[in-house]
This record gives C-alpha cells, structure tokens and sequence, in this order.
C-alpha cells in the first residue's frame, strides 16, 4: 500500500500538534521571561539589570551554537524521547533559575536551555510535517509555530503579570511544571517515529547544497535582518515619529494581535498558494517600511502600519518553515531545520547590531530605511526561487524525499498503534 493511499482522506492529529505547539510556547516563554523580570530579578541575584538582560542572550547563544552539533549527533535516537528529553531539559533549567541565588549558577542553567531550546527548534516543524500528508503539511507547521505567536503575544506578558503576582521564582518554577507536564502529553499524544540509520543519514553541507534549501536560508536571513532592525528599536523609532510617553507597549500590543491575525490567514492560504502568500506578506512588509520611513509622524499611520507588519511577518516564519520542510523532504527537515535555527539567530543578533549602529549614526529616522533593502532582498529571493526553493504548486507526496529515496511514513491510527 503507498504512502498516497494510506493517508487519502486523513484530518489533522490536532491533539499531538498542539502538544508540539505548547512545546513551542514554553521554549520561547522559557527564553524571554527573564527580559520582562529584570528590576525583581537583579537585585536577587546581586547584579545588574543589564547583566540579567544576559541571561536572554546566554540562552540565544547556546542554541545558535547547540542546534548543528547536538541534531548531527541525536539523528539515530528514536525522536519522541529526544522531544521528551529536550523538554526534560527545559524543566531543569527553569527549577534551577527558581531556586538559585547565584548569577553564576542561573547562567548555566540558561545555557542549558538555551542548548535544548536549539534541539527542539530543529525538530518541530519536520516533527509536525511527518504526521500528517503533504497536502496538510503547511497547516500542521501554522498550528505548531502559533505556540511562538501565542507566546509572545500572550505568555510572556502572562508570565511577566505572574511574576509581579507571586514572584519571579514562582514564574519559572510554573514554567517548570508547566515543561513536565508537556512529556506526558508528548508520550500520550505524538506519535513515536524511529531515529535516522547510518546509512539513510545525509551529511550536513550534502543537505545544505540541495536545490532550495540556500534560497531559503537566505530568505530567512534577510527577513530577521530587516525585521530586527525595526523591532528591536520600535521604542525609540515611536518617540521620533512623536508617539512616545509609555506609548510604546499600546504598539507592542498591536504588533502581537497582529502577528495572531497573520498566522489564521497563513494557515487558511499555506497549502494551497504558498508562494503567492509569502510573496504578498515580503511585499506588504515592504510597503509599510516605505510607509514609515515618510509618514510616521502620524500616529493613526504609525499604528495602522505596525499593525499591516505584524501580520505580514506572523504568517512570514510560518511559509518559509514550510518551504524549508518542502525542499528538504520531511525525513531530513531536521537537518534543514538545525541550519536554519542557527540562520535565524545570527539574523536576530546582526539585525539588532545593525538597527544599533543605524540608530547611534543616523537617528531613529533611518531605521525604515535601513530595513527596506534587506526585506526587498527577501522579496526578491522569492521571486526568483520558483524552481526548487518556492514553487507556486502545492507541494506532493512525491516531493517528501529526493528521488530514488523512499518516501517517509506518515501516521495514521494502524501505524500509531505500532509505534
């Protein structure tokens, strides 16, 4: 029986998707929460505010450099108890940060984290896309990557107001229990697949040089760039355009209800134009960078504009995962996924630097501009990666491996049973 035939018909696991998607919550909630803690959290822990502030970048390190080395060296292991594991991981950490008063011991413990986080963020998208058929794959990764929406539009400040509530010790050793109780689910719900055999294993730059996957590594590089460049100074960019006074949170707010609107409208379009989606979203970011960078001064401008962004880029992450899954096959998205983890933090850090660097020699006026040719290259990439990278047509089963490679399992109720 083929692949084809044994999933015709199949619905959505939603029940093992959300357990991915709330794993994906906790790991981003796991690395933000110490940026919304930081006046309680200093002064327990006998530093500074900025030197807390580098527990977020201690966490983002760890997982840029953990994502390639611990992926090559778990791909043999069945994958539900690495999942578990990671999520085990995360426990740990969290319990570690509630209960130390050392500055020492809480950074290593967000290494820690920071490493599993590295290893879940490989995993999820082609956890998600071996589950269901190819004609579903685009939704089942929308309902996964919602978890990092969700978290940064709701979790973290929940976890920021729980915190001012019951204290910062109380926050993460919630967000402990809240990691334990992800492995039952995890075991209950999502369904056991084998680790990679030796000989099925591609290398890593062998996977890197396949058709698409550059295109969309460079993709999302550029993306991250422009995009950090604006968020990461949306406060001083609003007090410019004459919108500051503790005004910046109603933006922020407007970003992250957004950014929940883009990933609906993704998940109704991923799978059925997925190219046309994404080229409409880089366009549409590109408009609103041109429209801040001449008419922000107008408040009702400014707000309308960062809420067409944050829609733009809520549906962004979601379509060029997919595309990544699509051009990798499901079997090595992992492998894929491991590079582009580590793209993504260097596109998070450069933008920052850059959108640092903008700010100090040019003011907050030139942040749009800044931004604008790095998003126009992402839109330009796209265009041009019809071919392999993002085809117009729905993906196919046919697609999931590279020819003359056996096309990878997907679960279905008799194959779970077995697992």
């Amino acid at each position: 029986m083929t692949t084809s035939s044994q999933v015709k018909g199949a619905a959505l696991p939603w029940s093992g998707l959300l357990a991915l998607s709330a794993t994906a919550f906790v790991a981003v909630l796991t690395e933000l929460l110490p940026a919304g803690l930081l006046p309680s959290m200093a002064p327990a822990l006998g530093v500074s505010e900025s030197r807390v502030g580098f527990l977020v970048t201690g966490y983002a390190a760890a997982s840029f450099l953990a994502a390639i080395p611990l992926t090559a060296a778990l791909r043999g292991l069945p994958r539900r108890p690495v999942l578990n594991g990671a999520l085990i991981g995360l426990a740990v950490s969290d319990a570690l940060v509630a209960l130390s008063s050392s500055y020492a011991l809480s950074f290593a413990a967000r290494l820690l984290a920071g490493a599993m986080g590295g290893t879940l963020w490989a995993m999820l998208a082609g956890y998600a896309a071996r589950m269901v058929p190819a004609g579903l794959r685009g939704r089942a990764i929308t309902i996964v990557l919602a978890g990092i929406t969700l978290a940064l539009a709701l979790g973290v400040p929940a976890g920021t107001a729980l915190a001012g509530a019951v204290g910062w010790r109380a926050a993460f050793a919630a967000l402990a229990g809240c990691a334990v109780a992800l492995v039952g689910w995890v075991r209950w719900r999502v369904p056991a697949f084998p680790g990679e055999p030796p000989h099925a294993r591609v290398p890593f730059l062998k996977a890197a040089a396949r058709p698409g996957i550059r295109p969309v590594l460079s993709v999302t590089l550029f993306l991250l760039l422009g995009h950090q460049v604006m968020y990461t100074y949306l406060a001083p960019f609003a007090r410019h355009a004459g919108f500051g006074g503790g005004r910046t949170g109603l933006l922020l707010a407007v970003f992250g209800a957004a950014t929940v609107a883009g990933i609906w409208v993704t998940g109704v379009l991923v799978d059925r134009r997925p190219r046309a989606t994404l080229l409409t979203a880089l366009a549409l970011f590109a408009a609103v960078l041109l429209v801040l960078g001449r008419y922000a001064g107008t408040p009702a401008v400014l707000v309308g504009s960062v809420a067409l962004w944050g829609m733009a880029f809520g549906g962004a992450p979601t379509l060029i995962q997919t595309a990544l899954v699509n051009a990798s096959g499901p079997a090595d998205a992992e492998v894929a996924t491991s590079l582009q983890t580590t793209v993504y933090n260097t596109g998070v850090a450069a933008g920052s630097l850059a959108g640092g660097l903008a700010l100090d020699r040019l003011g907050a006026a030139a942040l749009p501009w800044t931004a604008l040719p790095l998003v126009s290259a992402a839109l330009v990439v796209v265009a041009l990666g019809r071919r392999h990278a993002f085809p117009g047509s729905r993906p196919g089963v046919g697609r999931d491996r590279p020819s003359g490679q056996p096309s990878s399992s997907v679960v279905t109720p008799k194959t779970r049973s077995r697992a």
